[in-house]
């Protein structure tokens, strides 16, 4: 029997993704996902063992497609703008692909992390094993290496980003064009920090 078809299984992640939009991850059944794609519930199972195979296929594929460019915009020079651009990708990205960001605003936990199987949980911590390499590569690039750098960019890349996207996700507004402007502002003034932790004072 051939390998089922990618085209097949991002359809199937297709339907599922819509259905967390409109519902959240409880949302997300066999027999939900086989109604939304027109498809039999047997194929499902045919490419996913389970729920919490196809939901660890769905959070993981949304990650990863996320990771793509994020890791893109760390890795760039100078140093002090791939921070600007990390920050601006996850806005970006985000106004782009509302219900993938819907996925990722929730988080693993949510999506019966716990019953992954193995494989998944391995591709798991490989990409936040990418993000929190390229996150430490990137403060040794700006002259700063200590562990509260490194916590200082995961604020200014991820955390405030994401808080700004979470917030106009839960009014049901969408996203401002002045958003970008916003997070790269954030980000630049929390770069703008001494090696020591402290901001430079402003004159």
């Amino acid at each position: 029997m051939g390998r089922p078809s990618r085209h097949d299984i991002d359809r199937l992640l297709d339907a599922a993704a819509e259905l967390v939009a409109a519902g959240g991850p409880s949302a997300v059944t066999v027999s939900a996902v086989a109604r939304a794609a027109l498809a039999p519930s047997g194929s499902i199972y045919h490419r996913f063992p389970g729920r919490s195979a196809m939901l660890a296929a769905l959070w993981l594929r949304t990650a990863e497609r996320f990771q793509e460019g994020f890791l893109a915009a760390l890795n760039a020079d100078p140093p002090a703008r791939a921070v600007l651009d990390a920050a601006r990708h996850v806005v970006t990205w985000s106004r782009a692909h509302p219900d993938e960001t819907r996925i990722l605003l929730y988080g693993p936990a949510d999506f019966d992390g716990a019953n992954w199987p193995a494989e998944a949980r391995e591709r798991l911590e490989q990409g936040n094993g990418r993000v929190m390499s390229a996150l430490r590569d990137l403060a040794g690039r700006l002259g700063r290496d200590e562990p509260h750098d490194v916590e200082r960019l995961l604020l200014a890349t991820v955390d405030l980003p994401y808080a700004t996207v979470r917030r106009h996700h839960r009014s049901g507004e969408p996203i401002p064009a002045y958003a970008e402007d916003l997070v790269t502002g954030c980000a630049a003034a929390l770069i703008a920090g001494t090696a020591d932790g402290t901001t430079t004072p402003s004159r």
